[in-house]
């Protein structure tokens, strides 16, 4: 364990060895197996996985890719988005949420967000939505779901598909209901930071049309549907069978992981209560949230992450540059001021550890350098 210089332990953003540790002969175990058959690409894991998966979030089906990013382009081009379409998305999120759209020669129009959810404002949809408009992306940002009852039946009196951003939030629920199992499309990432995380890239696509479940499979293979005979531009975009027997033994534990997570945000809450100048997570009342990240607002923010830096505290800035003013998108022309909530939440936002590993004692070390930091 690597100490600072005033001789107190350093504490991750994320303990991953942690995690590996509680599980490793499980992990190990699922390994051999597959060195033992040498069938890597779309084995059994695989389709074992895609059914755990759409049976944990509700769905019908589940098709494995090879990354989160590649999950949402898909999905967007299972969609019928074809360039010249936009597509509504929060200004709040990662480069993917937005670059999958552009990629598809699409437009990404913005959408502020919601302060104390930091997820899209359904109330904002309207003076976005134009004769163009094909789609919605809700992102579920730090593992709390956007309010999609609002954005569905704002869809469906335009017309529009909607695509779950789910990258962020696997296991939270929204009235009852899994996030990724609640509009046309829900889409994951198995980045090794997310609450299910794979040892590489891997995503997937959640949705309940067996037609568009078959083209997503073509799509991620060329747009094959049968070996080498593809119909349509495709992609080689296939969820390796390595990283889907390991997602395999981490899912048994994810709930498991969840509760810690947010038992985890109980004690930062208690802790931080009595913080002048803090302003913590909101949990919306109309489901779980699953803690992907505890991110606080700050109005020192930088002087704080630097405190903590300096005391062995790891934090990061989940998102410094609101995609509307991401130098990629300044064709588009959004200027500073445009959408103020997204830009205000990137000047306050700090995330802190809340891995299912973290100790009451390093929660309250954390919580007691945010004080100092502040005082």
């Amino acid at each position: 364990m690597q100490h600072t210089a005033n001789g107190n332990s350093q504490i991750p953003l994320l303990d991953l060895h942690a995690q590996y540790d509680s599980i490793r002969e499980e992990i190990r175990a699922a390994l051999d197996e597959v060195l033992k058959t040498q069938h890597f690409i779309l084995g059994p894991n695989v389709v074992s996985l895609e059914k755990e998966i759409a049976d944990y979030c509700g769905r019908r089906f589940a098709v494995g890719v090879a990354s989160g990013t590649d999950a949402l382009t898909l999905s967007l081009c299972a969609a019928g988005i074809r360039p010249g379409d936009e597509v509504l998305v929060p200004a709040f999120s990662f480069i993917a949420t937005a670059d999958s759209i552009s990629s598809l020669g699409a437009t990404p129009v913005f959408v502020d967000i919601q302060p104390e959810t930091f997820c899209i404002d359904p109330e904002k949809l309207r003076a976005k939505v134009g004769p163009r408009t094909r789609a919605i992306v809700p992102v579920h940002l730090y593992g709390q779901s956007a309010d999609v009852d609002a954005i569905v039946a704002f869809a469906q009196a335009h017309g529009l598909k909607v695509i779950e951003d789910n990258a962020q939030a696997i296991g939270a629920t929204y009235h009852g209901k899994r996030t990724g199992g609640l509009g046309d499309f829900g889409c994951l990432s198995f980045f090794p930071s997310k609450n299910l995380g794979g040892y590489g890239d891997g995503g997937m696509i959640l949705t309940d049309s067996e037609e568009a479940a078959d083209r997503l499979r073509a799509l991620r293979s060329h747009g094959s549907v049968k070996k080498y005979v593809s119909r349509e531009q495709g992609w080689n975009s296939r969820l390796d069978e390595l990283q889907a027997a390991i997602l395999r033994v981490k899912l048994r534990h994810l709930d498991r992981w969840c509760v810690a997570r947010r038992n985890n945000a109980t004690r930062y809450d208690s802790r931080l209560a009595k913080v002048s100048g803090v302003v913590r997570p909101t949990v919306a009342g109309w489901g779980e949230h699953v803690f992907h990240q505890y991110t606080i607002r700050l109005e020192r923010r930088d002087a704080v992450q630097e405190f903590l830096a300096n005391e062995g505290i790891a934090s990061a800035v989940y998102y410094p540059v609101p995609l509307h003013l991401q130098p990629i998108y300044l064709h588009l022309a959004y200027r500073p001021g445009d959408l103020p909530e997204c830009e205000r939440a990137a000047s306050e936002v700090l995330s802190l550890p809340i891995y299912p590993e973290l100790t009451d004692a390093q929660i309250e070390r954390i919580a007691d350098s945010i004080a100092r930091a502040l005082r």
